[in-house]
């Protein structure tokens, strides 16, 4: 059993030998095949499946010469006005804006021409005869159908005030004063309301104090009178200096005096120099003695308005303490002004009596349903039975504790 298995057989055969040889390529083909399979494809990317941009022709200089040099069709969006357009544009608009049927759209292009910075020192003088023609017309400032256009344009010339001059500011100034914060005073904001009693009390406070001179010039003088008067002394040196170069003209025709030298001429000449800063002054006096009393009237008229707006339950906080302060500073204003203000004032205190004592500015008791009967049935008598309205001794005061 220790020997081989195969002793005592022949030898293999050559033929034999190679079918073995194919019979295990062939088992080694097979198994091989599985592995020579070919793999799924990978997904696309987005970037290869989107389209190539197309190549852009470069742009040909020739065709650009010859597009440029061709006519273009163009639309103007701004017009440039020259200042002597705009010098009659406000012209037209002066003349206008008096008129209360027309004041709206006028003030209106006069804001445009502000936003459109036309307001320069060359037509400064134009567009203050703009708001001169606004103030003096018949309708006034406040009334309701023109207050609002008065607030806007009035609003928009603060911006154009460096344009004008020293005169001219304080013009504005108090002008602002009656068309911006009196017309505040009509506001329905309690916030808007409170800021603008603030600068009116700010206002008051800049005042200087009046004296006897201002006193006697309120009582004295009035503004059409200084209007006129100021007119008639123009038209005099106007023609007073006519005048005079015509009697030159006539005692020197051949002008052989201005050859002759005289002291007499250079006299006048020197005391002609020391007058001239004296009527500059006095110029400045009399230009800031109206601007004070244009000022004092203007916040006069604020404190009128405001103290009509009193049966309003949330601005009578806010005008009391703008009524007082002006009562305060009463020194500031004059005879007459002083004498408005404190009738205010009474006013004022009384009515706060009256909110104190339980009753509204109308008269009308400010109370609740519970004192209402109260004060309803304190005169009614108690019957026996507890009856209300019947005969008795016991007041409904007891009944209703």
């Amino acid at each position: 059993m220790g020997d081989s298995l195969f002793e005592g057989l022949p030898p293999p055969s050559h033929q034999q030998q190679n079918q073995e040889a194919e019979a295990n390529d062939t088992s080694k083909t097979t198994k091989r095949e599985p592995s020579t399979v070919p793999a799924p494809p990978k997904p696309a990317l987005k970037s290869a499946l989107k389209r190539p941009k197309p190549v852009e022709a470069k742009p040909d200089p020739e065709a650009e010469k010859a597009t440029a040099s061709g006519k273009r069709l163009r639309f103007k969006t701004t017009t440039d006005a020259s200042e002597t357009q705009v010098i009659e544009a406000m012209k037209k608009i002066a003349s206008h804006i008096k008129t209360p049927a027309k004041f709206s759209k006028a003030s209106k292009l006069a804001i445009q021409l502000i936003q459109a910075g036309s307001v320069k020192p060359g037509t400064s003088d134009h567009f203050f005869a703009i708001l001169e023609a606004a103030m003096s017309s018949t309708t006034s400032c406040t009334d309701p159908s023109v207050r609002a256009d008065y607030h806007c344009l009035f609003s928009a010339a603060r911006d154009a005030a460096e344009c004008l001059n020293k005169k001219q500011k304080n013009q504005l100034a108090t002008w602002t004063v009656r068309a911006v914060l009196a017309n505040d005073f009509f506001t329905d904001d309690s916030f808007l309301f409170s800021k603008t009693a603030g600068q009116v009390k700010d206002a008051i406070a800049d005042l200087p104090v009046a004296t006897k001179d201002d006193d006697i010039e309120e009582a004295a003088s009035l503004i059409d009178k200084a209007a006129t008067t100021d007119e008639y002394s123009k038209r005099e040196d106007t023609c007073s200096g006519a005048e005079a170069e015509e009697n030159k003209d006539v005692s020197d025709p051949f002008g052989l005096d201005a050859l002759i030298p005289s002291t007499v001429k250079k006299d006048e000449k020197v005391k002609g120099k020391k007058d001239m800063p004296v009527k500059v002054r006095e110029e400045e006096e009399e230009e800031s003695k109206r601007f004070l009393k244009y000022q004092r009237e203007a916040l006069i008229t604020c404190l009128e308005i405001a103290a009509r707006r009193y049966k309003i339950p949330w601005c009578q906080t806010v005008i009391d303490i703008l009524v007082k302060h002006a009562f305060d500073n009463v020194a500031r204003f004059t005879s007459c002004q002083r004498d408005a203000i404190q009738k205010l004032w009474a006013s004022i205190r009384e009515q706060q009596t009256r909110r104190k004592q339980g009753k509204s500015v109308n008269g009308k008791l400010d109370v609740n349903g519970f004192e209402w009967l109260q004060q309803k049935y304190a005169g009614e008598k108690i019957s026996i039975r507890h009856s209300v309205g019947g005969s008795g001794d016991r007041r409904a005061s007891q009944w209703l504790g």
